[in-house]
């Protein structure tokens, strides 16, 4: 187990002490037989699924509408320029 546990930790980028390389070894091990168990279930009669509810995707058409966005964020600032936000200069010489 300790090349997994070595593998694992190169992929997550982690640096691990022996110690805690040993405690991961015993919790990925847990782990691990604890999906062997699921492994024995029978799951023939059971459709597979990519979520527990059953959800659909509502589209709707793409279409094109006026919109006043711009004009309403100006409506908000504190010195508007005709179109563009004023703002107070930054750059020095």
């Amino acid at each position: 187990m300790e090349l997994n546990i070595d593998k694992v930790a190169e992929l997550a980028r982690l640096n691990l002490k022996p110690e805690e390389k040993q405690k991961l070894a015993k919790d990925l091990g847990a782990i691990l037989d604890y999906v062997k168990t699921l492994d024995k279930l029978d799951t023939s009669k059971v459709e597979p699924t990519s979520h527990v509810l059953d959800l659909e995707n509502v589209y709707r058409k793409d279409e094109v509408k006026p919109s006043n966005a711009a004009e309403k964020a100006l409506e908000h600032a504190p010195q508007p320029d005709g179109r563009f936000f004023k703002v107070p200069k930054i750059v020095q010489r």
